[in-house]
């Protein structure tokens, strides 16, 4: 991880690029979460969340829980 931008839950987390193949990270990101249950933008190696004003603690923990997950698997 090289970044991580935030304005209250919105936020930006910026993944290292794989060498010679940029987006790869991001979209694995995309994929693990997915199966996860967890819905995420990216933009190359940039994960984007902006959940929604109505969320609740619970699934603000859920999503914690898988994205940090998910971003310690990455290789």
């Amino acid at each position: 991880m090289i970044d991580i931008r935030n304005i209250g839950l919105v936020a930006g987390i910026e993944l290292e690029s794989r060498e010679g193949k940029p987006g790869a990270r991001g979209l694995d990101a995309l994929i693990a979460c997915f199966n996860e249950g967890l819905l995420i933008r990216v933009t190359g190696d940039i994960i984007a969340l902006s959940p929604p004003l109505i969320i609740e603690k619970g699934q603000v923990d859920h999503l914690v829980e898988v994205l940090s997950g998910v971003i310690r698997e990455l290789q």
